[in-house]
């Protein structure tokens, strides 16, 4: 049985948030409490996102279906697999989930030096992140329809392996979520991306799930059992 509106919009608000702690907390801790390397940061971070969407999914997917990323929301209303008016409420939920994300992961750290409630990231990810942006939106939304197409009972752990594998191999350490993006413009970790690439990157990400939404149209022609 379908979930009710308002347990829907809960689980991608708790599930955004908790996704955007998995993204910024492990480089905080790693990098500027512990002075670990970039590159151990960044591992730290691919191991802590993939377990951390697995278990994300395998408990919000029966009621959301756990899209916790305006882009496959998108996606999924281009497909027709949700309706537009419900979109567009899981899109405003998974942006105050991210932003109440970036915040929580703050919180954690407040007796720090480096402790900033809030701030503008003024990160650099230019040139071939963006092209790294598309490509693993891309493969995020295709995995998922291809999820979608087979029944497949393992999708977390599919989309955890994903997720985790291509942030550290994506020239742009994989954000491929513009409310993941959005909310890492405001954090003071070397997790975050200033404003500017910010803009690119949602729009590469928008654009990376609509090309992935067409091809998995092609390839899946009667992709499974639709969300609503």
């Amino acid at each position: 049985m379908r979930a009710s509106l308002s347990r829907r919009l809960l689980a991608e608000y708790l599930g955004s948030l908790v996704l955007v702690v998995a993204a910024i907390s492990p480089i905080i801790l790693g990098y500027h409490v512990l002075g670990a390397s970039v590159a151990l940061a960044v591992l730290m971070d691919a191991v802590a996102v993939g377990f951390v969407l697995f278990v994300l999914i395998e408990i919000f997917e029966p009621i959301s279906y756990c899209h916790i990323n305006p882009a496959v929301t998108v996606s999924m209303m281009v497909s027709k697999n949700i309706e537009v008016k419900t979109g567009f409420l899981y899109l405003l939920v998974q942006i105050l989930g991210g932003f109440s994300g970036t915040i929580v992961s703050h919180l954690m750290f407040f007796n720090e030096k480096f402790f900033k409630l809030l701030t503008i990231s003024q990160v650099v990810r230019s040139h071939g992140a963006y092209v790294g942006e598309f490509v693993g939106t891309f493969l995020l939304v295709l995995t998922i329809y291809g999820c979608m197409y087979k029944k497949s009972v393992r999708s977390g752990l599919i989309i955890g392996f994903l997720v985790g594998g291509l942030i550290i191999t994506t020239s742009s350490t994989m954000f491929a979520n513009p409310q993941v993006t959005l909310a890492r413009v405001f954090t003071f970790a070397i997790a975050g991306v200033r404003p500017l690439d910010g803009v690119v990157f949602i729009v590469v990400q928008f654009i990376g799930a609509l090309a992935a939404t067409f091809t998995a149209n092609f390839l899946f022609p009667a992709e499974a059992g639709g969300q609503e």
